[in-house]
């Protein structure tokens, strides 16, 4: 199996609890109903990234009553962690005289330095314990190669080195994907980008998401995700289980 995609049975997880052809069932009530071929993908609601944490997005705890209600409606859902090396490429800590939110050249192209987060193994990087995705059926876990970081949940930061994500959702037949998680303007975006790269119908569901908004980035992750063909909705655009 490869080192990147973890299957496990939902116990195993550890866990509380233009439209024709892209896998909604029906519109009820001008809503969309998520089918067989479509999948909710959450991204990063881990510790670090929540009150507390040690990269802690503003209103991260906030989308995951909105997950959660989202969950039942979605009969295939990927779950991503950030999963991270000690003296890891994209942690400020490793470089001397550089500090969190400087950027640094990587062999991929210019890197954000981070403060020092989901480190492996530890409960920083371990998912909020009022997560509840009962039916989730994979975790990604990306950005465990101490040289390379991975926003994405279907490629790593240098554009060429596939999760195997894409692979595991057409294998199911899965032509639409629904994005939620931290943070809108990193891992969110560039998950929804890549998954439409990949040929998948992407949408982002806003209020299930929040972002860092580092310099303006908020507001640029919005404009390429549109020019990729990304769409925007809400999490009450979805029909309820």
């Amino acid at each position: 199996m490869h080192r990147r995609t973890l299957v496990k049975s939902a116990a195993a997880l550890g866990l509380a609890g233009g439209l024709g052809s892209v896998g909604f069932n029906a519109f009820a009530a001008g809503k969309i109903k998520p089918g067989d071929k479509a999948a909710l993908i959450v991204v990063d609601v881990q510790n670090c990234f929540l009150d507390g944490g040690t990269l802690a997005v503003k209103g991260g705890n906030e989308v995951i009553p909105v997950i959660n209600a989202l969950a039942p409606a979605f009969q295939n859902i990927v779950v991503t962690q950030d999963w991270h090396t000690a003296g890891h490429a994209s942690f400020a800590s490793t470089y001397s005289g550089k500090k969190p939110f400087e950027t640094t050249k990587l062999s991929y192209g210019t890197q954000v330095l981070w403060p020092d987060h989901c480190v492996q193994g530890t409960d920083d990087a371990a998912l909020g314990k009022d997560l509840k995705v009962p039916t989730a059926q994979l975790i990604i876990r990306k950005g465990f190669h101490k040289d390379m970081d991975s926003y994405s949940a279907f490629e790593e930061a240098d554009h060429k080195t596939a999760t195997g994500l894409a692979g595991y959702l057409k294998a199911r037949g899965i032509k639409t994907v629904f994005v939620t998680g931290l943070a809108t303007d990193f891992c969110v975006a560039w998950t929804a980008m890549d998954a439409r790269k990949a040929g998948f119908e992407a949408y982002v569901i806003e209020d299930a998401t929040r972002g860092i908004d580092l310099n303006g980035s908020l507001a640029a992750a919005w404009k390429q995700m549109t020019a990729k063909g990304v769409k925007r909705i809400q999490s009450a655009d979805i029909q309820a289980a």
